[in-house]
């Protein structure tokens, strides 16, 4: 096939076509092997959009390819008006920290790709943000003009690979869940797909503050938990958590009033796999430090405790995940230890389930006095040391011995345990000579204050 220029090279043009292809090849295989008629008709309609998509890039990056062909030949472009990476013209000039000036889609992916400099200088950049130029694109757009080159405003495409097409079967699938719960179901099931295989889908939400609230208008609108289909609060759910992984939709997602104490609903009555993914979305929310707060704040750590109660395998790993990370934040400590959270790790501890994962929140935990008290009274020393002879994560062993210091030095009740594990196994003692740096401090300070203790002993 001959090449047409920009349709070809034009990242973000690659990238959208790439795309719509696979999403087109998966929707040409479901008709064919789905027997469901109605399935297949959405499915024929999903087709249909992705083909119109294509034969709309093709057709404008070809279209526009032609027009600067016949301008280069007989008048080539200022310098300036190229950028330094792809040496063509700027369609979206944007100015990076050096005063560098690129076309958006090729200095995004010198940075995607993991660079920190300027293309042109190598200089370091102090930040990624991106300005647009709009000096230049105004100087290209009048020189175009003066010299009878037709260049289109735009082509309808953004930084990551929208077309309208995309716009407006997002806007369509949105106002679908205002319709019949057949519709909502079926344009939540797509969306759910579109934002976990597209990128930049996700990104669209967050260029309207209404597209949440449309988003889970199904789900606000029953009374009861009773009233909610299953499938459409899986599929809904599940489409938050996806739009949570684009970094700049967290705080727009946790800050949109109905998120949160839906995710919390979902948290106490969804299936198995909607739970996960409610939990799931909180610890992707949980990335930013104002969102710890919000989100503890609203009461989440009693039903993330009930789910890791359950002990769903499912579940389980998103669940502490997620109060690990809320944990972080000093409140959010109180707050889990008041929801039960440490009798409930600790059972799960014995019963050899997700130790890596509990006794790190474990460990951070012991900073609250309560939490102490609870590992004392209900086995925690015991426990915790069978872990550090059993375990061969020097990680694992680290925070349990940390745990163990915080109890050490805390409560004088449990020196005698700790002695009598010390004289029969050595287990203190090994951590002190093999365990990582952080853990051979723990380990030695419990074993001095052990030591002291019985120098006083001995004394008196």
């Amino acid at each position: 096939m001959a090449k047409t220029g920009v349709y070809d090279t034009h990242p973000a043009m690659v990238a959208k076509v790439k795309e719509l292809k696979k999403e087109l090849q998966r929707l040409v295989k479901s008709i064919v092997d789905e027997d469901d008629v109605l399935f297949s008709l959405g499915a024929i309609d999903g087709a249909k959009q992705a083909l119109c998509s294509l034969k709309e890039l093709k057709v404008k990056g070809s279209s526009l390819c032609l027009k600067l062909k016949d301008a280069s030949g007989s008048l080539p472009f200022p310098e300036e008006f190229c950028c330094p990476i792809s040496k063509k013209l700027m369609f979206d000039p944007v100015i990076v920290a050096t005063g560098q000036t690129y076309d958006r889609p090729f200095i995004q992916r010198w940075l995607k790709s993991g660079n920190r400099t300027c293309p042109k200088s190598q200089q370091v950049l102090s930040h990624t943000i991106l300005t647009p130029n709009h000096l230049i694109r105004d100087m290209i757009c009048q020189w175009c003009k003066n010299h009878g080159v037709e260049l289109p405003d735009t082509l309808q495409y953004s930084e990551e690979g929208i077309t309208e097409p995309d716009r407006h079967r997002f806007v369509y699938l949105l106002e679908k869940m205002s319709s019949s719960l057949l519709d909502q179901k079926e344009a939540a099931k797509e969306l759910r797909l579109l934002t976990k295989r597209t990128p930049s889908f996700r990104a669209l939400f967050g260029e309207s503050h209404d597209a949440i609230p449309q988003l889970l208008n199904p789900l606000s609108q029953t009374k009861s938990r009773n009233e909610v289909h299953p499938d459409l609060q899986e599929d809904l759910i599940t489409t938050v958590l996806n739009l949570s992984i684009h970094d700049n939709n967290k705080k727009l997602v946790a800050e949109t009033p109905m998120v949160i104490p839906l995710l919390l609903d979902a948290l106490r009555s969804g299936t198995v796999q909607t739970r996960s993914n409610a939990a799931a979305a909180l610890f992707t929310l949980s990335a930013l430090d104002s969102n710890k707060e919000l989100i503890g704040k609203s009461g989440a750590l009693k039903p993330l405790v009930d789910l890791l109660e359950d002990g769903h395998p499912l579940a389980m790993k998103d669940v502490a995940s997620a109060i690990f990370n809320l944990c972080i934040l000093h409140e959010n400590k109180s707050r889990a230890v008041r929801s039960g959270a440490v009798k409930v790790i600790l059972e799960k501890i014995k019963n050899r389930m997700h130790v890596d994962e509990l006794v790190a929140i474990l460990a951070m935990l012991s900073t609250n006095q309560i939490a102490v008290e609870e590992l004392g009274e209900l086995g925690g020393v015991h426990c915790l040391f069978s872990i550090i002879r059993e375990s061969s994560c020097a990680r694992n062993k680290e925070n349990c011995i940390a745990t163990l210091h915080t109890i050490c030095f805390s409560d004088r009740t449990k020196w005698r345990e700790m002695r009598e594990e010390e004289n029969t196994y050595g287990t203190i003692s090994q951590v002190a000579h093999n365990g990582t740096s952080r853990a051979k401090r723990k380990a030695s300070g419990i074993l001095e204050r052990l030591n002291r203790a019985v120098n006083l002993i001995h004394t008196a």
